[in-house]
């Protein structure tokens, strides 16, 4: 373990993990320290969170991603504005037979990730420079999940071309969005809303899965 994280933040781990549901293999709780360990690393130089204290990192990074992982089941997912990689890496780290694609247009962010990457050896994550607008990938995404990316019109209408009629679209709030779903496109519907509850989060946490009916 790294000297930046601590056996608090093991246990922290373990524990949250447990009471979202979300079994962690020995390897899987590893590794997401290690990308803890990480993230602290070069948060200092490279401003990836706004998160400063590494003891909140556990609850509001780590446990907050784990929190959609009962929401994750089809193959090839996108977390659009990975910045730090939430939930991106946690994602990929949890689901090794997955394709996992983490994508941000700030050349910091990317550079951190392709690290990420490279040393917890996820050869199931692709990271992608660009902004979402301009990413043109060979095959639709069967999901697509952005945290505090935008809003939800701007997430969906950005995103549209990443996918069709079977992709989900997980969108992870805080508050519920009720004045975001006014303005979500027309060619989008709410599936399904999920209240989360994020164990050493305060605050209310939701989980928006939306499909395209066009």
């Amino acid at each position: 373990m790294s000297s930046l994280v601590t056996p608090q933040h093991a246990e922290e781990l373990s524990t949250g993990a447990r009471q979202l549901g979300v079994e962690l293999s020995e390897a899987q709780h590893a590794q997401l320290l290690a990308y803890l360990a990480l993230l602290i690393k070069w948060n200092k130089a490279y401003n990836l969170t706004a998160v400063r204290n590494p003891d909140e990192m556990v609850s509001r990074h780590l446990l907050d991603s784990l929190s959609v992982m009962p929401f994750i089941h089809s193959e090839r997912w996108l977390d659009v504005g990975s910045g730090g990689g939430m939930p991106g890496i946690p994602l990929a780290i949890l689901h090794s037979d997955k394709q996992v694609t983490v994508l941000d247009s700030n050349g910091k962010k990317t550079r951190f990730l392709t690290q990420v990457k490279l040393e917890l050896k996820l050869d199931n994550l692709q990271v992608i420079h660009k902004r979402v607008e301009e990413y043109q990938p060979e095959l639709p995404f069967t999901g697509i999940v952005s945290r505090a990316f935008s809003s939800m019109e701007n997430f969906t209408n950005w995103t549209r071309h990443l996918g069709d009629g079977q992709t989900q679209w997980l969108a992870m709030k805080g508050l519920h969005p009720a004045d975001e779903l006014v303005a979500l496109p027309a060619d989008f519907r709410v599936d399904s809303e999920q209240a989360l509850t994020v164990p050493g989060c305060q605050g209310q946490r939701h989980l928006l899965i939306l499909r395209r009916t066009a």
